[in-house]
């Protein structure tokens, strides 16, 4: 293929930007308020963010004329984030000018909901809030813009690689950039580097098409390769141009030279080494938004730490003191993550344990229980249940210890591997894990967290109070999966954070990192498994 303008990158890139997905809406309702008297009402709708007390538009229909029962045609795109409570409001106006202006308008009614509830639901329908009752109603659609995802499964090598270190060989990585319409490159995914070598075997790596190439398989790939450095002004070795296309067209072997701008057309230069393909597949993936419109929930469980190191939860300086005007960090922690999961779970309800305390009547020290005191039902009806059976438990349990986690993994694991057993896309699990400290069986919690990396499940773990959580990094095997002895786990499941570093900013920034990554790892875990939507959601193939 033709090459486009070289290009010498200035050191390392930084890493690939989320990449956002967007929800088109499409709007219609019933019965809507006739506020004309010659006629019908001559709806619109207008979208707007919620924000406190304020709210910002974010898009609007068209206007139809004398229609009490419109059916919108002009969709509204927004912004879809897993991670956040996306409060929206959607208002009905009567226009009667050609300006559209909203504040000359006649109020219709309106609906105040989360994008969550509206992405969850096979066909959102609400009434419409009109001066305090009820009159008409409202109904959107969500589809996931963008359509069919793929992705590229590819493993690589490089061969007789230029030597770039004095004391050592080559230390290579590779960088792949798409090409944008302004002919400029952003970075789609960088591989890991493999140290003092010149014949590299990366991992293989799974890459979205729609990252990788707009989905689109004749846009540019840019292949660079590199040899790594600490300080991060990393070498370039070379680099090749490809497409999608050409790469799917590529049997095992496919030779590509590398070449470097600065060095091309010299006297007797050839190329600095070559990558090899040695397995490449393209396969339809479904996304996080196709599982849940297709019918996939999420299951919430909730497991607290009632060690003695908390402290007395009469003291003012406990961890688990009820008292006072803001709410204890075990509270807030399952406040802002309960506030976005609930639009997920139809059922509302959650089970919720408690470990690490001596229970009554027999004061025998429990490392499981259930925080509602109902061992044969231990399900929590939303989230104020959640923290009504929370303060319930911390008045009638004695804190004592040790710091066990497995024990509550195994159990969620086993509810997992139920589910599994359907052999659907039906129910996935997040275990919020709240502790103070660092776990006294963690190599036990290491071997549970590997048998849950094969079963719908994603395990999120806040450490509160001001411990020394270093050790406890260590599960949320980012860099590289987490082991144990000749064990290692399939996928990362656990994301860790110290809510201290979260302590002077919104709840919502907490629910925002701990959630992040889950619905990467929900997608991931049944495209492995093949398993398709039990329900392809409206407007999909």
């Amino acid at each position: 293929m033709q090459q486009p303008p070289p290009y010498a990158p200035q050191g390392g890139a930084p890493p690939p930007a989320a990449m956002v997905s967007k929800v088109e809406m499409t709007i219609s309702c019933t019965g809507l308020r006739d506020a004309d008297v010659f006629s019908k009402s001559d709806p619109i709708c207008v979208l707007y963010n919620l924000e406190g007390s304020r709210k910002r538009e974010i898009g609007r229909t068209e206007r139809i004329d004398d229609n009490l029962n419109p059916k919108f045609q002009k969709q509204i795109t927004v912004d879809y984030h897993f991670e956040e409570v996306q409060k929206l409001a959607f208002y009905l106006y009567d226009i009667d000018d050609n300006n559209n202006d909203v504040s000359k308008a006649d109020f219709l009614g309106k609906c105040e909901c989360t994008l969550g509830q509206i992405v969850s639901s096979t066909n959102f329908k609400r009434p419409l809030d009109y001066q305090g009752r009820n009159y008409g109603s409202i109904s959107i659609q969500a589809q996931e813009q963008g359509g069919m995802q793929k992705s590229v499964k590819l493993t690589l090598k490089g061969v007789k690689l230029d030597k770039k270190d004095w004391f050592g060989k080559s230390d290579p990585f590779l960088e792949f950039h798409r090409q944008l319409l302004d002919g400029s490159y952003a970075l789609a995914h960088r591989t890991e580097f493999i140290k003092n070598t010149l014949n590299p075997r990366w991992k293989p790596m799974k890459i979205n098409t729609r990252r990788l190439c707009d989905n689109n398989p004749d846009t540019v790939i840019r292949v660079e390769c590199f040899d790594w450095n600490s300080n991060g002004t990393h070498d370039l070795i070379g680099e090749f141009f490809t497409t999608l296309a050409e790469l799917e067209q590529s049997s095992a072997g496919k030779t590509f030279s590398l070449v470097h701008p600065k060095k091309k057309g010299k006297r007797g230069y050839r190329h600095s080494g070559e990558i090899v393909v040695e397995q490449i597949t393209v396969a339809r993936e479904y996304s996080f938004l196709e599982y849940i419109q297709g019918g996939c929930e999420l299951n919430f469980v909730v497991g607290i730490d009632f060690t003695g190191s908390n402290g007395d939860p009469r003291d003012s300086s406990s961890l688990h003191y009820l008292g006072g005007n803001t709410p204890n960090q075990y509270t807030q922690a399952i406040t802002a993550v309960g506030n976005v999961i609930q639009d997920y779970d139809s059922d509302q309800l959650y089970p919720a344990f408690g470990f690490g305390a001596r229970l009554p009547p027999t004061w025998q020290v429990s490392h499981q229980f259930s925080l509602n005191g109902n061992p044969q039902d231990p399900d929590c009806h939303g989230i104020p249940g959640i923290l009504a059976a929370y303060h319930q438990c911390i008045n009638s349990v004695q804190l004592y210890g040790p710091t066990n986690a497995s024990p509550i993994i195994g159990n969620v694991a086993k509810m997992a591997r139920e589910a599994l057993h359907q052999q659907q896309a039906k129910d996935y699990f997040i275990l919020l894990l709240i502790t103070d400290g660092i776990l006294t069986d963690m190599d036990q919690t290491i071997h549970m967290i590997i048998e849950a990396s094969e079963l719908p499940m994603s395990i999120i773990i806040v450490g509160v109070g001001n411990a020394d959580f270093d050790d406890m990094e260590r599960l949320d095997s980012d860099d590289e999966l987490l082991s144990i002895g000749n064990r290692k786990a399939k996928r990362d499941i656990v994301q860790f954070v110290p809510f201290r570093e979260f302590r002077n900013v919104p709840a919502s920034k907490l629910a925002a990192e701990v959630l992040e990554e889950i619905p990467g790892q929900l997608a991931d875990f049944y495209n492995d498994l093949k398993y398709v939507p039990i329900n392809m959601p409206y407007g999909y193939s």
